[in-house]
């Protein structure tokens, strides 16, 4: 009995701890999307506010799967299927964006008509009268 009840109060607290993590996750998604907004707006080079953004959003990716998805207690198998699953997207969207890029829309323009020949009128002397 003893062991079932040590199980029962683990369960509370195993809930209570992965509950703060969320929330503390939660906060700080919060102020890594205040500091991306409020990079938008700094008056720097704007490769450097590009790739910040990009770091910030992976980030912001990594945390989301490892803890809303639980990937972080699943097994690592699932997490390779994952990342496999996510490779074999971008690499399908980056072909799509290669196969249709800009110059594939823009609209195909006919060739100029040539001028038909100048109609040549015979010289025709004036008739005498």
């Amino acid at each position: 009995m003893s062991s079932s009840a040590h199980a029962s109060d683990a369960g509370p607290e195993h809930v209570d701890n992965k509950f703060e993590i969320f929330v503390q996750l939660a906060m700080l998604l919060a102020v890594i999307t205040g500091v991306e907004i409020v990079m938008v707006y700094l008056p720097f080079m704007k490769w450097l506010i590009v790739g910040g953004l990009v770091t910030l959003s992976i980030v912001k990716f990594m945390f989301v799967i490892f803890y809303f998805m639980h990937l972080r207690w699943d097994k690592a198998f699932c997490t390779i299927m994952f990342f496999i699953g996510l490779v074999l997207a971008t690499g399908t969207v980056w072909a799509l964006l290669q196969i249709f890029s800009v110059g594939d829309s823009r609209p195909l323009t006919a060739p100029e008509p040539t001028p038909p020949p100048a109609a040549v009128a015979p010289a025709v002397a004036p008739a005498a009268h």
